[in-house]
């Protein structure tokens, strides 16, 4: 069993500024609290195969995670997939990203989320619990972005 959950957010800051921000998987941390810590694998600019390992705390235990991007298109689409094996993962997920004038960016976020082994049991809550913090995942995003880009 797989589903999916998303969130849409209104950024104060252009475009190319917030793909930037969230091209670079080491901001994660500043928005997503699980995320204990994280790299980018090689060392440079992200790009399509580039890889982000990180340490996530999800119900109190932790868990090694990578992802790989196999989708970057500046500034509009990001996209990634989880190549970890974990109980419950991420088989896509991605931003897409929309101008919404000089200075705003509507952002999309969303995760396809599917259950392995025990996971196909647990991923019925894992879909409930990520999606009802969906809007404040975003608005962390916003918050974050907002704070990490000077305004102009």
């Amino acid at each position: 069993m797989s589903g999916q959950f998303e969130a849409i957010v209104d950024v104060d800051r252009p475009i190319d500024e917030v793909f930037a921000y969230l091209a670079d998987g080491r901001n994660d941390p500043q928005f997503s609290p699980r995320v204990l810590k994280i790299e980018r694998v090689p060392d440079g600019p992200t790009a399509v195969g580039t890889v982000f390992r990180s340490t996530v705390k999800d119900a109190g235990m932790k868990s090694a995670r990578e992802f790989r991007i196999t989708t970057l298109e500046a500034p509009v689409t990001l996209r990634w997939a989880e190549i970890s094996k974990n109980t419950v993962m991420a088989r896509e997920g991605g931003y897409d990203l929309e101008s919404l004038g000089e200075a705003k960016t509507r952002v999309r976020i969303f995760n396809v989320l599917e259950g392995h082994g025990l996971g196909k049991l647990l991923i019925g809550l894992a879909l409930s619990a990520a999606r009802k913090d969906a809007d404040a995942f975003g608005q962390r995003i916003k918050s974050a972005a907002e704070a990490a880009i000077p305004a102009r």
